[in-house]
């Protein structure tokens, strides 16, 4: 006999009732009151809104109801941002955090999270000092230029050079560099919400020296040059270059500033990786201003990084937009700790983990692939099948677009599953696992698995592998 779906409402129990359930009484041991009475009351809002959508045709039994309970407590107690292991082959993944910290950047933290610390203050004078000086010396160092200062992101530092330096006023760009990238960050919206007046030029394939100098007025107050980041304009095309740029703003005594992007303290053409000159060298090339982010290839903490001549910086640093957009003393202690290591070009391709992770060998991959395989069939079920494949990573975070690394894929098969079940499965798993699904395989690349995440990618494959074989 079919019930009525205004029996079946009237049948659900009341909070009390489902309270008194010694079950759920037992929850109260290990959660407080109110937190019980919060999750019950979801459950049975939840059955409500079923049955009144016709998806519950039954009410399930308290077994089912008790089971429902428990999943939502424990569910609570899971931090929302939580670590993954990253196998897609991105090496700066923005969706999963960007880039990884390196040991000396999290013993940083640490240190200065745990008590006070000198943020603000001076200990040689004994009065207050500058947030910026604990990073302002090293970027200079490193950078070869003239002053430094540091924001919460890149963002953040175009639009505080472009508030300080031209507001009111013109900055001249190029069409083919007016980007958007993720989150819907766009140069024109950027340019609008600075108060300055944004003048295109060129065309979207090509612009020439000529196109900047026939835009300039008395009311332009930059040029500016933008890294086009994820995205490459191949074919017919011309680009002004930095020193091209830089001439133009000399001979009309106009500041050039460059965004950046990413921003690269080493050379990496050794490694392979060509394309991308390192910060000293725009600054070198002519450019006047350079803001770039901390969490690129940089491999520090979020951050944006601006350095330049001394006589642009020292407004910046007096503007009032700056309070909004400081970095905070964790990100700070951390950004030092990671541009110290840049002293030793070898200990910071050794130490960093987004150096490391892009400058592997084709042969480091392929041992380092065997490895985990190793680690893992030890106890793996014999469910789960691991093979080898040939493969390509990315650099990601919005640079070298056009760049593929040759990697070594690890291809997961577990029962009969589809490749992209494996995803769905391993993407909820108590350590969640984030591989890609490419011609009909699932797959992990290790580029990107960290040593740290062996012991937990095992756990999880074992979870997966218990949940596809359905006990």
């Amino acid at each position: 006999m079919t019930l009525s779906r205004q029996t079946i409402l009237k049948s659900i129990p009341k909070v009390d009732r489902v309270l008194d359930l010694p079950e759920v009484r037992h929850f109260l041991g290990q959660f407080s009151r109110p937190e019980v009475l919060l999750v019950i009351r979801q459950v049975l809002k939840h059955l409500r809104e079923s049955v009144g959508s016709g998806t519950q045709s039954s009410l399930p039994d308290n077994k089912t109801i008790i089971g429902m309970i428990d999943a939502g407590l424990k569910s609570r107690s899971v931090p929302s941002l939580r670590p993954v292991i990253n196998g897609s082959g991105v090496v700066v993944h923005t969706n999963l955090g960007r880039s990884p910290l390196s040991e000396s950047a999290e013993q940083a933290i640490h240190a200065v999270s745990s008590g006070y610390s000198n943020l603000e203050f001076d200990l040689i004078s004994g009065e207050r000092g500058s947030r910026y000086s604990h990073v302002e010396g090293l970027l200079c160092e490193l950078t070869g230029s003239e002053a430094a200062l540091v924001v919460n992101n890149n963002a953040a530092a175009v639009i505080l050079a472009l508030s300080t330096l031209a507001q009111g006023r013109e900055v001249i760009v190029s069409r083919g560099e007016l980007v958007e990238i993720g989150g819907s960050f766009r140069i024109p919206d950027v340019m609008s919400q600075s108060g300055a007046r944004l003048v295109e030029v060129g065309c979207t394939n090509r612009t020439h020296s000529r196109d900047y100098l026939g835009a300039i007025t008395d009311s332009t107050g930059l040029l500016l040059k933008v890294h086009t980041s994820n995205f490459a304009i191949v074919g017919f095309t011309a680009e002004t270059t930095l020193p091209e740029m830089s001439a133009v703003g000399r001979e009309a005594g106009i500041p050039v500033m460059l965004d950046a992007g990413s921003g690269c303290l080493i050379d990496l053409s050794p490694y392979g990786i060509k394309g991308e000159p390192t910060i000293r060298q725009y600054l070198e090339s002519g450019a006047d201003l350079v803001t770039f982010s901390g969490d690129k290839l940089l491999g520090g903490p979020q951050a944006g990084i601006i350095v330049g001549q001394k006589k642009l910086i020292e407004p910046m640093k007096k503007h009032p937009l700056l309070r909004a957009l400081r970095m905070d003393k964790l990100n700070l202690a951390s950004l030092e700790a990671t541009l110290r290591l840049y002293r030793d070009e070898r200990l910071a391709l050794a130490e960093i983990p987004t150096l490391r992770m892009l400058t592997f060998s084709a042969k480091e991959l392929s041992n380092r692939a065997d490895r985990i395989i190793r680690y893992l069939r030890k106890q793996l079920p014999k469910t789960v099948s691991l093979i080898r494949h040939p493969g390509e990573s990315s650099a990601g975070g919005g640079s070298f677009p056009l760049l593929q690394l040759p990697t070594t894929l690890i291809e997961v098969k577990i029962n009969v599953s589809t490749p992209c079940r494996i995803e769905s499965v391993l993407r909820r798993t108590t350590t969640p696992v984030v591989g890609r699904v490419h011609r009909d395989r699932f797959l992990l690349d290790a580029r990107t698995i960290l040593d740290a995440d062996f012991s937990p990618l095992l756990a999880s494959l074992q979870e997966a592998a218990i949940i596809l074989s359905g006990k």
